[in-house]
């Protein structure tokens, strides 16, 4: 795929990301690296990692916010079973 033709990295979704960078890895293994790309193939690489950690920091933090919320919400729950009056 010519890098003209490549998706803009932020707008890959996150598998999308990763296997393009699977992609590039294997090329990099080859004993026939394209020494021209190869700074081009890695500045790639680079970018696309740093988009995966960015939307997995962002996925980490969203499900810690909900397991809190179920969390709050439990011990509220329990709470609210201890003050009713048998």
């Amino acid at each position: 795929m010519a890098a003209s033709k490549k998706k803009p990295v932020k707008s890959l979704s996150f598998g999308e990301a990763v296997t393009e960078v699977e992609e590039i890895l294997s090329g990099l293994e080859d004993d026939n690296v394209d020494i021209d790309k190869l700074g081009e193939e890695v500045r790639r690489a680079v970018e696309l990692i740093q988009v995966c950690r960015g939307k997995l920091e962002k996925t980490d933090a969203e499900v810690r916010q909900l397991v809190e919320g179920l969390q709050t919400g439990a011990a509220a729950d329990d709470a609210d079973e201890e003050n009713v009056p048998f």
